[in-house]
């Protein structure tokens, strides 16, 4: 076996080095999130955390708690926050230690321990979450038996009142992102991928669209129709030609049955800022329309939940196709919002 064989290429070298430098970058910015929201809270509250401390409205949370009996949260409570900036630190420079030595066995033994670590630490944050929601204050003033309020470790959960969203922030995807990197670095030395020679200074041209992906809002979700309810009438949702969704500048995705229920929610809660309103495409409900951007057909002919009577099209000419020999009117989004 030559030396070649034993050194990693210098497209893995450009991998490895942009996700040193991200995971460098990740220290310093949320890793993760607990968003929470509620009717008395509109606008929701966010806990942040990151590699150091928690942020975000931690002292109104801590208040909720007390109620329900739940510890309240201080930065100097956890162990993890005094070692994981250094853990962090560590991979970045055992990813530019990887650059330099160029040895296949130093990358492969760095990637199994960055998996591993990703492991324990989805582990103990699940842990975390576990106890916090579990073990409760039996003299607490609010007590529901059987209830306990872990939040989800990822994704939605109802907790009583509150919705809890738990999503990795930019540091935690930054984290994802390095992981990535060096899962397409394996690929390559173990010549399952076949990439092109990338230079260090190519690499560095990707970090614009990773922090756009880090950065990136969510969209619109599927609706479970018979299952999923109106945000607004509490209806349960059954006909997906008629679906409006509303999504908040922190990515809290309201569903309704029909865009009328959805103007009714929005107008009952102006406080919602940096919303984004999208409607189901008439002609393919999987398919999910910007109001900015959809055709709107309204009329008595058309059977709506709620009766709001209104049809979203992708195009006018579609519009005009379903509007023709009924009684009804094509209206923009503009003429909606007035009518």
């Amino acid at each position: 076996m030559n030396a070649t064989d034993k050194n990693i290429s210098r497209s893995s070298s450009a991998l490895l080095l942009l996700g040193a430098i991200l995971l460098g970058v990740s220290i310093f910015v949320p890793i993760w999130r607990i968003d929470l929201d509620a009717p008395q809270y509109p606008e929701g509250l966010r806990l942040l955390i990151y590699a150091n401390k928690l942020a975000g409205n931690v002292d109104i949370i801590n208040g909720l708690n007390h109620y329900i009996g739940m510890h309240t949260l201080h930065t100097e409570d956890f162990f993890e926050f005094t070692i994981l900036p250094y853990l962090i630190g560590a991979f970045a420079l055992l990813s530019l230690i990887s650059v330099f030595v160029g040895r296949k066995w130093f990358f492969y033994t760095l990637f199994t321990l960055f998996v591993l670590f990703g492991i324990v630490a989805m582990i103990d944050f699940w842990r975390w979450e576990y106890n916090y929601g579990h073990n409760l204050d039996p003299n607490a003033a609010i007590i529901v038996p059987g209830m306990a309020y872990q939040p989800p470790l990822i994704g939605f959960k109802q907790l009583l009142n509150f919705g809890a969203y738990s999503v990795p922030d930019i540091g935690g995807w930054l984290f994802i992102a390095t992981g990535a990197l060096m899962l397409v670095a394996l690929l390559i030395e173990t010549k399952i991928l076949k990439f092109k020679a990338m230079k260090p200074k190519h690499a560095m041209l990707l970090l614009p669209v990773l922090f756009l992906f880090s950065c990136s809002k969510t969209g619109p979700e599927a609706v479970k129709l018979n299952v999923d309810n109106c945000d607004n009438c509490k209806m349960t949702i059954a006909d997906g030609k008629f679906v409006a969704e509303l999504i908040t500048s922190k990515g809290r995705i309201y569903k309704f049955d029909d865009l009328s229920c959805m103007q009714a929610y929005h107008k009952e809660n102006p406080d919602k800022d940096g919303v984004r309103l999208f409607v189901s495409d008439f002609e393919n409900e999987d398919s999910f329309l910007s109001v900015a951007d959809a055709v709107f057909v309204y009329g008595e002919d058309i059977d709506s939940p709620m009766g709001g009577n209104t049809a979203a099209f992708s195009t006018l000419k579609a519009a005009e196709q379903f509007a023709k020999d009924r009684t009804v009117q094509i209206l923009m989004w503009s003429d909606i919002q007035h009518k």
